[in-house]
């Protein structure tokens, strides 16, 4: 009878069985609950196999969840992994940004690594976004086949990508096959490229090489613009102040007639000096005539009429440098004075403009040191053996989910049963 009705909880069967207390002892109730038709046990050896016979009508159910979610995932991960998922094929290559010229960063502490930064830390961080940005997408989709590539037909149905999707997708499916990884602690860019065949992979890969130094040229060189911009607009503007006061200058020389007032005042000034000694002389000459030789004698004359004409000259010099109202051209003050203002202008204009030369070429220099290129310290080579998917270390990962999966659940509803 007990083993006709094994379906019974161990409960029941405990209820059945019946206490084994003394005859003396008082009923329990869980007796008191057995079934009128259901006799007293009072063996403990049949009490014992009663209640293994009943757990064990619970073991085909253990049986069946275990089959169910740790068997079957591990034979699904298995056929999957050993029989379907195709290999894939790494292409990796590493490299860095230096400059022609990199300046010297002294850190402001002796242990402070975050003053000590690279110079090129931005640039670095700047390419490996890009080659995981649809704008590299578009550059390599106008050059490679990337659609073909990357629904080959030795890929899985899972791993193959669909040629008819749209560009996110392919975006997308780019960053799963393409992974650019930047190292701080030195500055250098890890980029692995995963494909279904070790060519592909390695067409990839020095496109990407060659995308990256492209954008790296780039941004040298509207760096370089920037830096020089500045020093050509300074030239510019001090070229064009230059032209405007030579064209002043050039302007004043028409209208007044003279090339340069200046010396013109200058040979003046020498001119009445020499007649200011002239005239001494002839002056010394006639008092030393007139003391032996009458005034009516020729050479007393000649000499009068020679004193006379020098100081003429002198006068007339004299009032060229002095009179404001001469109007002979040859070097009033009024335009004296024009000409050193605008001859004190092309001289500060000329030395501006010398400056401003000075300053783009400094500019030209420091750019060209400062240049940005690409160094491939590690490029990509063709790739001999398939490293993904690593089939034994997934199916293991699926194996070892799911048994604990298993065992939390099972843990789980027996601490549930033992509550209620």
């Amino acid at each position: 009878m007990l083993r006709a009705r094994s379906w019974l909880r161990p409960e029941a069967i405990d209820e059945a069985a019946g206490p084994l207390a003394p005859a003396n002892d008082t009923v329990r109730p869980e007796a008191a609950r057995r079934p009128q038709w259901l006799p007293a046990i009072d063996d403990p050896e049949l009490r014992s196999r009663a209640r293994t016979t009943a757990l064990s009508a619970h073991l085909p159910l253990g049986t069946l969840a275990f089959a169910l979610f740790v068997l079957l995932p591990i034979a699904m991960a298995s056929i999957h992994y050993l029989a379907i998922a195709a290999d894939q094929y790494v292409a990796e290559f590493r490299f860095s940004l230096r400059a022609a010229d990199p300046p010297r960063i002294i850190p402001a502490w002796p242990f402070d690594g975050a003053a000590a930064s690279l110079p090129t830390q931005a640039e670095s961080q700047i390419i490996a976004q890009y080659i995981g940005s649809r704008a590299i997408v578009d550059e390599l989709d106008g050059k490679l086949p990337l659609r073909t590539i990357f629904a080959s037909p030795t890929a899985d149905w899972w791993s193959r990508f669909d040629e008819q999707a749209s560009v996110e997708r392919l975006v997308r499916y780019w960053r799963q096959q393409v992974d650019a990884f930047y190292e701080p602690s030195n500055g250098s860019v890890t980029v692995r490229v995963l494909a279904f065949t070790p060519q592909e992979s390695l067409q990839l890969a020095q496109a990407i090489v060659g995308a990256a130094e492209r954008l790296v040229n780039q941004l040298s060189e509207r760096a370089r613009q920037d830096v020089l911009q500045h020093a050509e607009q300074d030239v510019a503007q001090a070229e064009a102040r230059l032209k405007s006061v030579l064209g002043k200058v050039r302007e004043f020389r028409d209208r007044e007639g003279v090339i340069d007032p200046g010396k013109t005042a200058d040979a003046n000034a020498n001119m009445a000096a020499r007649l200011r000694d002239e005239l001494v002389r002839a002056q010394a000459d006639l008092s030393t005539l007139q003391t032996y030789m009458r005034d009516d004698s020729p050479a007393i004359k000649v000499l009068k009429a020679r004193i006379h004409a020098l100081e003429a000259e002198r006068r007339s010099a004299v009032r060229e440098l002095t009179d404001s109202g001469n109007t002979r051209g040859d070097a009033p003050p009024r335009a004296l004075g024009a000409y050193e203002q605008l001859d004190s202008e092309r001289r500060f204009a000329e030395a501006s403009y010398q400056h401003a030369l000075e300053a783009l070429d400094r500019a030209r220099a420091d750019a060209n040191r400062q240049q940005l290129y690409v160094a491939s310290f590690v490029p990509p080579s063709l790739p001999e053996e398939a490293l993904y998917p690593r089939r034994w270390r997934a199916i293991g990962t699926v194996a070892l989910i799911a048994f604990a999966g298993w065992a939390i659940g099972g843990l789980t509803l027996r601490s549930i049963r033992e509550h209620l």
